[in-house]
């Protein structure tokens, strides 16, 4: 049978993996299959219309999307008809997500996808995974846009952080200030969000572990003199609502992301998609919160992800095809940029940048360093708080090419500025220092955790906010922000590594930090 190689479907090891031996023959594995759009030119031309003169024109309903641009019948029957000629069984299809869901052993799907799946050590733990590409029988080829899943490597990190501990009266001398909170109620007020709760919207939560206690929100809300929101826990290839007791554990993310937004809209519904961490669990939970015609979520918050030389090229497009479908349908994307700088975390002295973050269709949320008095903002800087303590992450990507709306910028280095080739990030920023965090509740114990973590749902609850005052979705908000920044705070003092904050966009905290009231009226009031 001839088979052609998947393109961008290749995979290396972990660095500092090796190889144990073959994964066991018999173990029962799902593996997700994506297969391409329909009418996918006419999808993109409609999408660049948005992000011309028409940015919220023409929002499609899921249905609609669903029938003119999801997977062809006769695109499904192929993938049936070769599950069934390796004896893979088909657990879930969904035209609308174009996916297909596999079930089978790791020999059949050996067989199948010509590949050699191995049992690798890594000092973070074991995982199967695969060296190379994956292999397709011809009549696929065309019509099988990714295989996801057959690796099971832990694909992306939480992007949050705790104030660490201060254990001598020296390390506080040596603070550039005292360390300070707030809770996610005064940056509302801080930064100037308008009046509202968000009701009637839907915040969409997107989580790859960890949990939340029911008795923890409740304690957290009643001590913000705050009703309780709706949350409900959405199970993803069985991924589920399942706290570790563990507070610096993916807990903390869980709750973080939860607490932020539902303080800052209240009277949204917040859906929390939990999903396995590979990067067939993290496509999988964002295509079902995209497509979910019951919850029907007006935005989308992430605040998981790692750098772009860790996703394959087939990945990669797949969740940036995810976030071009909700664009088309009006749902806004926030995504975390990162802890770790303009390195993001890796060790070969480059500079990286975070994906998903670093897709053109997200709303990538950068970190600042906030300091206030009163009602006011003293300061607002780049947050950076050295090799030990983390900095907003941000910079060039090297996989996207500079969208439309980022022609002619450029970042500012202390080289001096360059000019954007491919996609910048972030677009913009907020709070995220740890030493001026967020006070939460995670496991029974209040604590401040900072991070970009936070800010991608602290823009997703003013989006709420936004959409609920409109009484439309704003949606594909990206190329609206960079026509007319009137509605944020540039932020022109401090650096994330190698890029510095200038005025306008940098490459630090995007077009800055929000003016929420004067975003919205930038936005208009739509009904």
């Amino acid at each position: 049978m001839a088979r052609q190689r998947l393109k961008g479907s290749e995979r290396t090891p972990l660095s500092g993996a090796r190889s144990i031996g073959k994964a066991d023959p018999t173990e029962r594995m799902e593996v997700t299959v994506l297969v391409r759009h329909q009418a996918i030119d006419e999808l993109r031309g409609r999408i660049d219309k948005m992000a011309g003169d028409e940015p919220m024109a023409g929002h499609m309903g899921r249905e609609d999307f669903a029938r003119q641009f999801g997977a062809a019948p006769a695109d499904l029957a192929a993938v049936r008809k070769f599950a069934g000629a390796h004896q893979l069984s088909v657990v879930e299809e969904d035209a609308a997500r174009r996916t297909v869901v596999l079930s089978g052993t790791v020999a059949q799907f050996n067989d199948a996808f010509g590949v050699d799946l191995q049992q690798f050590e890594h000092p973070n733990g074991s995982y199967r995974g695969r060296v190379g590409a994956i292999e397709l029988p011809s009549e696929l080829e065309g019509i099988v846009a990714a295989v996801l899943g057959l690796d099971n490597r832990p694909q992306a990190m939480p992007h949050f952080r705790h104030r660490p501990a201060r254990g001598n009266v020296l390390r506080q001398l040596a603070a550039a200030a005292a360390p300070t909170s707030y809770t996610p109620l005064d940056l509302a007020q801080l930064y100037g969000f308008p009046a509202g709760t968000g009701k009637g919207q839907c915040i969409a939560i997107i989580e790859l572990g960890g949990g939340y206690r029911p008795a923890d929100l409740a304690a957290y809300f009643k001590g913000l003199k705050l009703s309780t929101p709706t949350v409900t826990a959405i199970s993803v290839d069985h991924g589920r609502n399942h706290p570790t007791g563990d507070p610096n554990g993916p807990d903390g993310e869980v709750m973080l992301d939860v607490e932020v937004a539902g303080a800052v809209a209240p009277g949204a519904q917040i859906a929390v998609y939990f999903a396995p961490n590979t990067d067939a669990g993290f496509l999988n939970a964002i295509t079902t919160a995209i497509h979910d015609r019951a919850n029907k979520p007006s935005v989308i918050s992430i605040s998981w992800g790692g750098p772009e030389s860790a996703w394959t090229s087939q990945a990669m497009q797949a969740m940036d095809q995810a976030f071009q479908a909700a664009a088309a349908m009006g749902i806004t994307v926030c995504v975390a940029s990162g802890d770790n700088g303009s390195g993001d975390g890796v060790s070969d002295g480059a500079d990286h940048v975070d994906f998903p973050a670093s897709s053109p269709y997200a709303l990538a949320c950068g970190g600042t360093s906030l300091r206030a008095s009163g009602d006011g903002i003293t300061s607002e800087t780049v947050w950076n708080d050295g090799a030990q303590g983390g900095a907003g992450g941000g910079g060039i990507s090297t996989f996207f090419p500079v969208p439309a709306w980022q022609n002619n910028l450029k970042a500012a280095k202390a080289g001096g500025a360059v000019t954007l080739q491919h996609r910048g990030v972030p677009d913009v920023a907020g709070d995220a220092d740890p030493e001026t965090g967020y006070d939460v509740r995670v496991d029974g114990s209040n604590t401040v955790i900072g991070g970009t973590s936070a800010v991608a749902p602290l823009w997703a609850g003013l989006i709420a906010r936004i959409n609920a005052n409109r009484s439309s979705a704003v949606g594909y908000l990206n190329p609206l922000l960079y026509k007319s920044s009137g509605g944020l705070n540039d932020i022109t003092t401090g650096n994330n590594g190698d890029y510095q904050a200038a005025h306008g966009w940098d490459a630090c905290t995007g077009l800055g930090s929000p003016n929420g009231a004067k975003l919205l009226a930038s936005l208009g009031h739509a009904t």
